[in-house]
């Protein structure tokens, strides 16, 4: 929750489904599982017959789909969309699922990620006579596999040759009139997972929306795969070798959620062994354990648990307050914080406090916190982090700033621990969180995305790649 509050955003969600007389309904609910990882945008559009049917809007779930908005989505198939998107890429015209109609056919595109590429190919692309309607990465995919159409290519083919020239991190689903496409970057960084509703596939950025909809898991998209379904059933096809496999760390330690698994590793499971290993890194005596909600809660126990230190609620989350935190700027951070959190003044007053969250990003928030449960009477309050300092942009379509504006770059610990005005600061060390996660302890082959953390990035990064927070990121 906190990183919400800091403008730490994933990017989006997607959902897909084939085979199922209620896709649009059955999207609907398996975006509402997804909703934490995008508040500003939904969209689904369904496939009944040949043709493509679309609502989408900015806004919630349940702003874009109220009254009778899902009556006119018919078909067995569809593709949704949840979204975060910052300042400069808002608008209807962004909203996914994109689609594109042309005589030779038609089709609708959701994408998770970012394109470190996408600036070249959107200039070679213009000169050979693109037009492009929106400021979405999305939009690139489209034009590549229409350039490839000509010739006696197969529509798999034409996917799979346009797929091959993307760099970066994506997850894509695409729904044209002959089948549903799927397809996970060659490095795997943004999650992906396939499942089953009875007869009918499904997919979906979490496997929590598989619950929700009461689907079985089956297995993760695997790296450069290319999943086609279609009526004949499931068929997996590869349009580049699986690279290096980094799953983005920060899905373990903040944007997923915690009844979700990735690679078959549950984060809430995940996020406590991380509590238990920041606990045997530090020895701190303290009264009171307590996390900030929701995504250090998991954390905070594990802490608690491996310290002996009694976890109690010391900061409480406000769920009716307006969704501030979805504009990206920072006044609007700022103001959200105490609209978002109180602090329960009997379990802090008088008490040493250990306060436990998943980062610190650019410790603003960190530091109104730390007031907070000063304001309220604790005596000590000391802060300790589930994860590794962030000190590196991201590429790859997560809303990380650039380096200068992350408080841990540059600085040392105590350094840190003095602006935010805690009483300590224990950062979990990168060892700590792959052995707690459960991933080899070799950091260049240990199948997460470090970079955030040690400015190691699995890709090449283009050096006119524009930064997450500069343009509208992978939509």
């Amino acid at each position: 929750m906190l990183a919400e509050l800091r403008g730490l955003n994933e990017e989006c969600g997607v959902f897909g489904i084939w085979g199922h007389e209620d896709a649009a309904q059955i999207s609907y609910y398996g975006l509402h599982a997804l909703q934490h990882r995008g508040q500003e945008g939904a969209g689904i559009v369904t496939k009944n017959g040949k043709g493509l049917h679309v609502v989408k809007g900015e806004g919630l779930v349940n702003d874009v789909f109220s009254g009778d908005a899902l009556k006119g989505l018919t078909g067995r198939a569809a593709i949704g969309q949840v979204r975060y998107t910052t300042e400069e890429g808002r608008g209807a015209e962004n909203v996914q699922p994109l689609v594109f109609r042309s005589m030779t056919g038609s089709l609708a595109i959701a994408h998770n990620g970012n394109l470190v590429n996408a600036k070249d190919l959107k200039e070679s692309l213009e000169k050979q006579g693109s037009i492009f309607q929106t400021t979405s990465d999305t939009e690139v995919l489209a034009h590549l596999i229409k350039r490839s159409s000509s010739g006696s290519l197969t529509q798999r083919d034409r996917v799979k040759k346009a797929l091959s020239m993307l760099k970066g991190a994506f997850a894509f689903v695409v729904l044209t009139e002959e089948g549903l496409l799927v397809a996970q970057d060659p490095n795997g960084l943004r999650p992906l997972s396939l499942g089953k509703l009875g007869d009918a596939w499904v997919v979906a950025s979490e496997t929590c929306a598989f619950d929700l909809i009461g689907a079985e898991t089956i297995r993760s998209v695997e790296p450069g795969e290319l999943v086609v379904i279609n009526d004949k059933g499931m068929h997996s096809d590869r349009f580049a070798e699986p690279a290096d496999r980094a799953i983005c760390s920060m899905e373990y330690v903040y944007f997923s959620r915690p009844d979700s698994d990735i690679d078959g590793i549950n984060i809430h499971m995940a996020r406590k062994r991380c509590g238990k290993q920041l606990a045997r890194e530090v020895n701190i005596e303290a009264d009171v354990v307590t996390g900030v909600p929701d995504s250090s809660i998991s954390a905070a126990i594990g802490f608690s648990e491996e310290s002996g230190i009694p976890y109690e609620l010391g900061l409480i989350k406000n769920r009716y307050v307006g969704r501030t935190f979805i504009q990206p700027t920072q006044a609007m951070r700022e103001r959200g914080v105490k609209m978002k959190l109180s602090p329960v003044h009997q379990v802090v007053e008088g008490k040493r406090v250990v306060m436990v969250d998943d980062s610190i990003v650019r410790g603003t928030t960190s530091k109104r916190i730390v007031n907070m449960l000063r304001e309220a009477g604790a005596k000590e309050v000391h802060v300790v982090i589930a994860a590794p300092p962030l000190v590196n942009p991201c590429f790859y379509g997560v809303d990380i700033s650039t380096d200068s504006e992350l408080i841990a770059t540059g600085r040392s610990v105590d350094e840190v621990r003095e602006m935010i005005g805690a009483d300590s600061l224990t950062f979990l060390s990168a060892e700590g969180m792959l052995k707690a996660i459960g991933r080899p302890s070799d950091m260049k082959n240990c199948g997460q995305c470090l970079a955030c953390f040690t400015g190691e990035y699995p890709t090449e990064i283009y050096a006119d790649t524009v930064l997450p927070h500069e343009k509208e990121i992978g939509r």
